[in-house]
């Protein structure tokens, strides 16, 4: 039986590993431009200024909440990028959600976040020891999902207000960042946030909690502590 690549995909897992860049496209530092990937549904990179190819950068994937766009995604780690030389990459999600919430498996969405990683790290020199997937609601599932799913390519996961984590197999023990809101009305923080914490711990993983008194939303405190927290 010939296997299609959607099922070589349906557990979660990505193929592209950093390593020795092999393509020296010029690309512009400073903007916010396309990953040229997808006709219809493409993605975001952002090259910080002053990016070096000579000095390995951190990495950050960074994914939308549900019927978000990749502006949104890039939105949420974007003003520390230059400072901390932080490659971020955004891509959009195949539907209005991630694959594994609308139909309960990994598909379009694991082969698209795969081509993106592929990409960046044939383009530029990232540091394999700082690489993170984050979002924020929806997103911040899917980066739990996706991030637990591959902990030997993601390092660290940033999960703004997550709902849950799905994993059908697990490698590495990447760090997790995990901040949420007291007032969360949309993903109460009981059944979503404490719970997803300490799911986490029982397994062993390094987790950085931080609960705030708010509601769905990333207070600026809370974004800077996850980037302090990615590059320590």
């Amino acid at each position: 039986m010939q296997i299609r690549k959607r099922d070589a995909y349906s557990t979660g897992r990505v193929t592209a590993r950093p390593g020795v860049p092999t393509q020296d496209k010029p690309i512009q530092a400073g903007v916010v431009q396309p990953l040229g990937l997808d006709s219809t549904k493409d993605g975001l990179l952002y090259l910080p200024k002053g990016y070096d190819r000579s000095k390995p950068a951190a990495l950050a994937l960074m994914l939308h909440g549900s019927g978000g766009n990749p502006e949104q995604g890039m939105w949420l780690l974007q003003r520390y990028a230059d400072d901390h030389n932080i490659i971020l990459i955004s891509p959009a999600s195949r539907k209005y959600t991630w694959d594994v919430i609308v139909t309960d498996t990994f598909g379009p969405d694991t082969i698209f976040i795969d081509q993106s990683l592929a990409f960046v790290f044939d383009h530029f020199n990232i540091d394999p020891g700082k690489v993170a997937i984050g979002g924020f609601s929806d997103g911040a599932s899917y980066a739990l999902c996706m991030g637990l799913t591959n902990g030997d390519v993601f390092t660290h996961i940033i999960a703004f207000s997550p709902g849950f984590g799905f994993t059908r197999e697990k490698h590495g023990a990447p760090a997790v960042f995990i901040s949420h809101g007291v007032h969360d009305g949309i993903l109460p923080i009981d059944p979503c946030g404490r719970l997803v914490h300490r799911d986490l711990k029982k397994e062993g993983l390094e987790v950085k909690y931080l609960e705030f008194d708010g509601e769905h939303e990333i207070p600026a405190n809370i974004s800077q502590a996850a980037v302090e927290w990615f590059l320590k």
